[in-house]
Protein backbone atom coordinates (compact mmCIF):
# COMPACT_ATOMS: atom_id res chain seq x y z
CA UNK A 1 0.00 0.00 0.00
CA UNK A 2 1.33 3.31 -0.99
CA UNK A 3 1.50 5.97 1.05
CA UNK A 4 0.67 9.09 0.36
CA UNK A 5 2.23 12.50 2.20
CA UNK A 6 -0.53 15.81 2.31
CA UNK A 7 1.14 18.88 2.84
CA UNK A 8 -1.82 21.58 2.69
CA UNK A 9 -2.83 23.96 5.47
CA UNK A 10 -6.29 24.33 4.64
CA UNK A 11 -8.15 21.76 6.99
CA UNK A 12 -11.40 20.66 4.75
CA UNK A 13 -8.85 19.94 2.29
CA UNK A 14 -6.58 17.75 4.00
CA UNK A 15 -9.54 16.43 5.41
CA UNK A 16 -11.13 15.35 1.51
CA UNK A 17 -7.97 14.72 0.11
CA UNK A 18 -7.07 11.90 2.76
CA UNK A 19 -10.77 10.37 3.13
CA UNK A 20 -10.57 9.82 -0.92
CA UNK A 21 -7.31 8.62 -0.76
CA UNK A 22 -8.11 6.16 1.54
CA UNK A 23 -10.86 5.01 -0.10
CA UNK A 24 -8.69 4.22 -2.96
CA UNK A 25 -6.33 2.12 -0.61
CA UNK A 26 -3.45 4.62 0.13
CA UNK A 27 -2.16 5.38 3.20
CA UNK A 28 -2.17 8.95 4.27
CA UNK A 29 0.22 11.56 6.44
CA UNK A 30 -0.87 14.99 6.95
CA UNK A 31 1.46 17.60 7.23
CA UNK A 32 -0.24 21.59 8.21
CA UNK A 33 2.96 23.82 6.78
CA UNK A 34 5.60 23.97 4.49
CA UNK A 35 8.10 22.59 8.01
CA UNK A 36 6.06 20.17 8.88
CA UNK A 37 5.61 19.03 5.32
CA UNK A 38 9.88 18.49 5.16
CA UNK A 39 10.51 16.92 8.35
CA UNK A 40 7.56 14.51 7.49
CA UNK A 41 9.01 13.50 4.18
CA UNK A 42 12.13 12.55 6.26
CA UNK A 43 10.25 11.15 9.02
CA UNK A 44 7.43 9.08 7.17
CA UNK A 45 9.53 7.91 3.93
CA UNK A 46 6.15 8.57 1.74
CA UNK A 47 6.10 6.89 -2.11
CA UNK A 48 4.32 10.17 -3.08
CA UNK A 49 3.84 13.84 -1.75
CA UNK A 50 0.84 16.00 -2.59
CA UNK A 51 2.01 20.02 -1.95
CA UNK A 52 0.21 23.01 -1.91
CA UNK A 53 1.76 25.66 -3.03
CA UNK A 54 0.24 28.48 -0.73
CA UNK A 55 1.59 27.51 2.83
CA UNK A 56 2.72 30.99 4.44
CA UNK A 57 5.69 31.77 5.64
CA UNK A 58 7.38 28.70 3.82
CA UNK A 59 5.56 27.81 0.67
CA UNK A 60 5.33 24.59 -0.67
CA UNK A 61 8.08 25.78 -3.58
CA UNK A 62 10.63 26.24 -1.05
CA UNK A 63 9.50 23.18 0.86
CA UNK A 64 10.05 20.59 -2.09
CA UNK A 65 13.68 22.64 -2.92
CA UNK A 66 14.29 22.13 0.64
CA UNK A 67 12.89 18.09 0.06
CA UNK A 68 14.66 17.59 -3.29
CA UNK A 69 18.01 18.94 -1.46
CA UNK A 70 18.44 16.32 1.01
CA UNK A 71 19.41 13.07 -0.53
CA UNK A 72 17.55 11.18 2.15
CA UNK A 73 14.00 12.56 0.48
CA UNK A 74 15.57 13.39 -2.83
CA UNK A 75 14.05 10.71 -4.40
CA UNK A 76 10.14 10.95 -3.47
CA UNK A 77 7.86 12.98 -6.08
CA UNK A 78 6.19 15.56 -5.48
CA UNK A 79 3.13 16.60 -7.19
CA UNK A 80 2.04 19.99 -6.61
CA UNK A 81 -1.65 21.41 -5.95
CA UNK A 82 -2.47 24.96 -6.11
CA UNK A 83 -5.91 26.66 -7.15
CA UNK A 84 -3.30 28.99 -9.34
CA UNK A 85 -3.63 27.34 -12.73
CA UNK A 86 -1.14 29.60 -14.42
CA UNK A 87 1.72 28.33 -17.10
CA UNK A 88 4.21 30.15 -14.77
CA UNK A 89 3.42 28.14 -11.61
CA UNK A 90 3.82 25.15 -13.53
CA UNK A 91 6.99 25.86 -14.82
CA UNK A 92 8.33 26.85 -11.40
CA UNK A 93 6.67 23.75 -9.68
CA UNK A 94 8.87 21.88 -12.50
CA UNK A 95 12.14 24.13 -11.93
CA UNK A 96 12.25 23.11 -8.09
CA UNK A 97 11.48 19.74 -8.73
CA UNK A 98 8.18 18.13 -8.78
CA UNK A 99 7.34 15.44 -11.05
CA UNK A 100 3.84 16.75 -11.98
CA UNK A 101 1.43 19.93 -10.91
CA UNK A 102 -2.40 19.86 -10.89
CA UNK A 103 -4.91 22.59 -10.02
CA UNK A 104 -7.56 22.78 -7.60
CA UNK A 105 -10.52 22.11 -7.10
CA UNK A 106 -9.00 18.71 -7.49
CA UNK A 107 -10.03 16.27 -9.88
CA UNK A 108 -9.76 12.67 -8.32
CA UNK A 109 -9.40 10.35 -11.48
CA UNK A 110 -7.04 12.95 -12.78
CA UNK A 111 -5.08 12.84 -9.42
CA UNK A 112 -5.11 9.12 -9.35
CA UNK A 113 -3.52 8.91 -12.87
CA UNK A 114 -0.65 11.33 -11.76
CA UNK A 115 -0.08 9.50 -8.17
CA UNK A 116 -0.22 6.02 -10.62
CA UNK A 117 2.55 7.78 -13.28
CA UNK A 118 4.77 8.97 -9.95
CA UNK A 119 4.70 5.06 -8.74
CA UNK A 120 5.72 3.41 -11.63
CA UNK A 121 8.86 2.65 -11.89
CA UNK A 122 11.14 3.94 -14.51
CA UNK A 123 11.50 1.77 -17.61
Amino acid sequence: MAKILIVEDNELNRDMLSRRLARHGFVTCLAVDGPAGVAMAKSEAPDVILMDVALGDMDGWEATTIIKADPDTAHIPVITLTAHALSSDRAKSLAVGCADFDTKPVDMERLLGKIGACLRPAA
